[in-house]
């Protein structure tokens, strides 16, 4: 268990709050763990009908804690021996959702923090949103079945131009894309997708399931596969020189150099 992922239940909404503002709320792999407990939870439990991830402080998530990566290489740690990493039963999790799942987005949202939403069923953002995927910038490859699902949201083109430049975004532009239902006010923001949350799940909750199984379509299948896939060459790429290259120019402020690797 951690601090820094708050649950909380009323109305028939599970809230799962990041709560690491002082950094910006980057994914440990504890947090993983308990983001994956709580959504393992709303699957159990017949009273909750709605799952909704928010944050505290100025940023949804930065992405994943690059010390903790650092440290724990292509295995992350606070696991048992023979137990999935916690990342993964985080993502796969994302990708079963039976029930349906509200983001609501508050300044930047990076890596993981972006590709979580292409699972959630409605995303919000504050105004002051932003939105970028720099994997490739950090010697990575993208993860969460992203590579499969962004090109569907945006097309093919959009998804190139995201993924490889690793560009950021604001919220404006992400509402364009069709990445997020709509943009609210900074200051409205948490309480009103609150209130929305609360409302969707006010409703008939089998008729909002299958609808939610519908607008999905029978591809489950083929999201776990490409996360697989996509796990498969993270993991290879977090063992590389040039991710090892990435985060020592991110932790020594300078720009990487990838021009003798390849």
């Amino acid at each position: 268990m951690t601090d820094h992922v708050l649950a909380a239940m009323d109305k028939g909404v599970l809230t799962l709050t990041l709560n690491r503002p002082d950094k910006k709320n980057a994914l440990t792999a504890a947090m993983y763990g308990a983001l994956a407990d709580g959504l393992e939870r709303a699957e159990r439990d017949a009273s909750i009908r709605v799952t909704l991830i928010r944050a505290n402080g100025d940023a949804f998530t930065a992405g994943n804690d690059l010390a903790d990566f650092a440290a724990a290489g292509a295995t992350p740690v606070d696991r048992q021996p023979n137990e999935k990493p916690h990342v993964t039963r985080f993502l796969e999790n994302l990708a079963t959702a039976e029930k349906p799942l509200i983001a609501a987005v508050n300044g930047l949202a990076v890596g993981v923090g972006v590709t979580m939403l292409l699972h959630c069923d409605l995303v919000y953002a504050g105004e002051a949103a932003t939105f970028q995927m720099p994997f490739v910038n950090l010697g990575l490859v993208p993860e969460a079945g992203s590579t499969l699902l962004l090109p569907r949201l945006v097309g093919m083109q959009k998804a190139a131009d995201l993924f490889l430049t690793g560009k950021k975004i604001d919220a404006a532009r992400a509402e364009a894309l069709g990445l997020i239902a709509e943009v609210l006010p900074d200051a409205s923001l948490q309480a009103e997708a609150l209130a929305r949350a609360e409302a969707l799940a006010a409703k008939a909750p089998n008729a909002v399931r299958l609808t939610k199984a519908l607008l999905k379509g029978e591809d489950r299948g083929a999201v776990l596969a490409r996360q697989k896939k996509e796990g498969a060459d993270f993991a290879n790429q977090l063992r590389s020189a040039e991710v090892k290259e990435a985060i020592s120019a991110f932790f020594e402020k300078r720009a990487p150099d990838f021009s003798k690797l390849g």
